[in-house]
């Protein structure tokens, strides 16, 4: 939506009775559920892919390191050999070639510690940019019907959570495995029946891992998930804190979040406590395979089938043996967490963007809008709308009344296709809204609503939102018609002033003023005003009604109003109620029918609230 002419990106956001963010509450965001590791640790793969240099350069230096790793006990069981048989010579030049070995092996882990951390980096940025572009491009439907502290979760913990696996597991876990593999070569070059012996331990290891590593994971998931749904109470709590305070709910949202708190540190110590078994067992099963070099080794050598120098080499390749196998079950825990977050990443990744195909010629001539037979719900079996018919002549001005949770917003949101009806049609110009893609649509249709939005940016780059291309000129020109050139000119910097915290500091009536000044930059072809004018005084509501008066000239333009003295001069006033059209006319013709609208009129005109 970056390109369309929308002054406020997030309007399906706004929540309304009847609408999918005022239904979140009681619907809850669905349950995620967990793919295959296979298939979550394949695509991530994919992503290692797109940095074969740095991931060639990582095996490179773990090969080297392995190899000097593998190489030098080799050389000490030669050197102790030496010294039993008193042949001193060759000593030094072991010893040298052991340092050099061993000072390599060090040059190595710094270097791939080094490689890892920028892979990483690199690999995260790809993932994070991938999913921040999913999610800019997803229906409006799933983000209003997700959590959006979730939706941050998965951008920030479980990328986070892939990124530490990338930079602190990846580079382990190659050397690992090519530390086991060349560590059962030497170790069978000097005794296959004790090589064998040593891996009788190898066989435990694959049991407990296996055991644990299913339990692992269904915790792992889970607190992850629950991680998310944290965040999304936090998020929800901060926007809202002025409500929290004002109804003094503070301890009811601190138990809230208590409970979910205790909910995921419980869930957290299960994963942690199956995760932490991994390394005491590994741990027992490494000090059998010393006791198994130890006596068989004694009993080899006194036998003469091995030397002294063997069971030293083999005692630290018993070691490095088992090393291998009790990091990676250590790892295995890291490796669970990040393919859970993973999992996570990839289910929005595999989301449906919003669909932008259509003819991208505008079909707008003249600008009528017509909508015909119209029946939708954001709910199966919850409908909305009723058999919805309207003609809105070009450059007619007409209003949308009722009472709230009536519908008039949903019909908002069907024009700009943030959601399509479940029957009927909507046609502009004779061309049905379906075969117009989404990106033409909205860059013909300008919309301020209710609940202003700006960006931590300038008020320059605020106003200028739909086309920075715009000129400075046309920018003060439209500040000043929409009247919010004062509330500019107030500010330190003017029109270089940044706005933080989405303009925290203005009041809500200087921030509607910036986007209605925004919306006049837009220049669309149909308005749509949703309460625009709501959050202003009467003073400034008169002037904003004169300048969007000029707006409006041959426009089409859709008015959702409460305040019904702001509609009197609309071409037609449209009653709904409960999602059915139950009167239309002009202001004066609904008065001197005495229906529906002249209830809503005059319990407003008597100052009682509706």
């Amino acid at each position: 939506m970056s390109e369309s002419k929308i002054t406020n990106s997030q309007a399906l956001s706004a929540v309304r009775p009847g609408s999918p963010g005022a239904m979140r509450g009681r619907l809850g965001a669905p349950h995620e559920k967990a793919k295959d590791n296979k298939g979550a640790l394949k695509r991530l793969l994919g992503y290692l892919r797109t940095e074969k240099n740095r991931v060639l350069l990582m095996l490179l230096t773990v090969l080297a390191t392995v190899l000097t790793g593998v190489f030098a006990p080799r050389y000490q069981s030669a050197a102790i050999d030496r010294m039993v048989e008193r042949s001193f010579g060759e000593i030094p030049k072991l010893l040298v070639i052991m340092l050099i070995l061993y000072t390599i092996s060090g040059l190595g882990t710094l270097l791939q510690g080094i490689v890892s951390a920028k892979l990483s980096l690199s690999v995260i940025r790809h993932l994070r940019g991938d999913l921040f572009h999913k999610i800019i491009h997803l229906p409006i439907g799933y983000v209003d019907t997700h959590e959006h502290g979730d939706l941050m979760s998965r951008m920030t913990n479980d990328a986070e959570n892939v990124s530490n696996v990338i930079s602190q597991s990846l580079g382990s876990l190659f050397s690992s495995i090519l530390t086991l593999i060349g560590t059962a070569v030497m170790m069978l070059t000097y005794s296959v029946p004790l090589t064998l012996l040593t891996c009788l331990t190898v066989i435990g290891s694959v049991v407990v891992t296996n055991v644990l590593s299913r339990v692992m994971r269904k915790f792992y998931l889970k607190r992850q998930t629950l991680l998310g749904h944290l965040n999304g109470i936090v998020e929800e709590k901060i926007t809202g804190c002025k409500t929290v305070t004002a109804y003094n709910l503070q301890d009811r949202v601190v138990d809230e979040f208590a409970r979910t708190s205790d909910e995921l540190t419980k869930t957290s110590i299960q994963a942690e406590t199956v995760g932490g078994m991994m390394g005491p067992l590994m741990n027992m099963l490494n000090n059998m395979s010393f006791v198994i070099v130890a006596v068989f080794g004694a009993w080899f050598a006194v036998r003469g089938y091995i030397s002294v120098g063997v069971i030293s080499a083999f005692t630290i390749y018993s070691k490095q043996f088992s090393r291998p196998i009790n990091e990676m079950a250590q790892l295995y825990g890291q490796i669970q967490t990040a393919l859970a977050g993973a999992e996570r990443i990839f289910a929005v990744l595999d989301e449906a963007s919003e669909d932008m195909s259509g003819q991208e010629e505008s079909p707008v001539t003249d600008g009528t809008i017509e909508f015909e037979h119209i029946d939708f719900s954001y709910v199966p079996g919850k409908q909305i709308i009723y058999d919805f018919n309207l003609k809105v002549e070009a450059g007619k001005k007409i209003a949308l009344v009722g009472s709230t949770g009536c519908g008039k917003t949903t019909i908002v949101n069907l024009l700009m296709r943030f959601y399509d009806p479940d029957a009927g049609e909507i046609r502009i110009d004779g061309v049905p809204t379906t075969e117009i893609s989404r990106k033409t649509l909205r860059n013909d249709i300008g919309i301020v609503l209710q609940d202003s939005v700006l960006f931590t940016d300038t008020v320059r780059a605020n106003l200028k939102y739909a086309d920075p291309d715009l000129t400075d000129e046309e920018m003060m020109e439209a500040a000043r018609i929409s009247n919010c050139s004062q509330v500019v000119q107030a500010l330190p910097d003017g029109y270089d002033t940044v706005l933080t915290g989405a303009g925290s500091g203005l009041s809500q009536g200087q921030r509607q003023l910036l986007t209605i000044g925004r919306a006049f930059l837009s220049m669309p072809r149909f308005l749509i005003l949703d309460e625009a004018t709501s959050s202003v005084d009467t003073r400034t509501e008169k002037h904003i009604q004169d300048a969007m008066a000029q707006l409006m000239k041959n426009r089409t333009s859709l008015i959702i109003a409460h305040r019904l003295s702001t509609i009197r001069d609309a071409d037609q006033i449209v009653v709904m109620d409960q999602g059915h059209i139950v009167e239309t006319g002009t202001h004066e013709e609904l008065l001197a029918k005495g229906g529906m609208y002249h209830t809503l009129y005059m319990t407003q005109f008597a100052g009682q609230a509706t």
